[in-house]
């Protein structure tokens, strides 16, 4: 049996340069953090006694002989990319799915990382991260960039770069003091379930080519941001959040509501020095700098939306627990430890 944990993530800035089509051209960065709400999967091969040979518990229970018949494309696609079978696998989490964390990619990496846990294999970072993004991008064909199983995978408030040849992780220094007094400017709040963000990411990537000069100049704010963030006013990273905001809008529309832009223009007159709307839009969490002596004032303006208290975290993805299992293979009537 093995229970596995990875954190939901925050995208700051560069949000849309982690796409294969502008990347490969231009080189892509961004900034995130992951935080301390979470995704668990609980996952152990199933006892033979029963008229199915798969339970899969998510949103919904499926129950199923075989592998090719599970509905959930995410587990369908792992399940045969990693050769499991007979398995029960339940998954949890802190915060509602479709909401702009990186919810799918955080399920995905702690689903392999079980996968190989539950096959008594040891999988590093880097490789769980790229294994993510090829179950996502390649295997269930969804499109969508490839920050979100790489912020899973690490943990932590990092700079992430891209290029043809890769991606490149860099944690960003700055003191303890220092990261805490960002976390606590920062108010989080939840606007409501998004639309699927495929749809959204779909007509990203169409205007990938037409909005280049929009997607460049987000581009260039990473590195501004990791300057402030370093040793620049704090103050100045909610501003950017602004700008990059603005820019984000400007090449995709659909990644905000009529909603969405009232709720933001109301905690920008109640004190918010800037913000954002988290992951592909259309709903989710939105995320706003704040200095403390505003936030009340902002609280009050946005009473109709549920605050998410939050904090900053370190671990990425983890093994929370693991006991080994022996499973028989039925084909080859072999008993092998996993």
């Amino acid at each position: 049996m093995v229970i596995t944990q990875a954190p939901f993530r925050m995208s700051f800035f560069g949000g849309g340069t982690d796409f294969p089509a502008f990347y490969q051209e231009h080189g892509g960065k961004v900034i995130s953090t992951s935080i301390n709400k979470y995704c668990y999967v609980h996952i152990r091969h199933l006892p033979p006694f029963f008229e199915y040979n798969n339970e899969i518990t998510y949103s919904k229970r499926e129950r199923v002989l075989s592998v090719e018949e599970i509905e959930h494309p995410a587990i369908r696609e792992a399940m045969k990319f990693l050769d499991m079978r007979e398995l029960t696998l339940t998954y949890d989490a802190d915060l509602p799915a479709r909401s702009g964390l990186g919810t799918s990619s955080s399920f995905a990496v702690a689903m392999l990382l079980g996968f190989y846990a539950l096959k008594g294999k040891y999988v590093d970072k880097k490789r769980l991260a790229e294994e993510a993004i090829h179950l996502e991008r390649e295997l269930c064909g969804e499109s969508g960039g490839v920050q979100d199983q790489i912020a899973a995978s690490y943990g932590g408030l990092n700079k992430i770069t891209f290029s043809k040849d890769g991606f490149e992780v860099n944690p960003i220094v700055i003191s303890n003091e220092r990261k805490e007094r960002l976390n606590e400017n920062l108010m989080l709040f939840f606007t409501g379930f998004s639309r699927f963000s495929f749809t959204i990411q779909q007509e990203h990537e169409k205007a990938i080519h037409s909005k280049e000069r929009q997607l460049l100049e987000m581009l260039s704010l990473v590195d501004r941001a990791e300057e402030i963030l370093t040793g620049g006013d704090l103050d100045e990273f909610g501003r950017l959040l602004d700008h990059t905001w603005q820019l984000k809008r400007g090449v995709n529309s659909a990644v905000s509501t009529d909603a969405i832009d009232q709720a933001y223009s109301a905690a920008r007159k109640a004190g918010a020095l800037g913000g954002k709307l988290l992951g592909a839009g259309g709903g989710g969490f939105l995320l706003l700098y704040v200095r403390p002596e505003k936030q009340a004032s902002v609280r009050r303006a946005l009473h109709d939306l549920k605050e998410i208290p939050f904090r900053f975290e370190n671990g990425g993805a983890r093994i929370l627990y693991y006991s080994s299992e022996y499973y028989v293979i039925p084909e080859e009537e072999a008993v092998q430890p996993c």
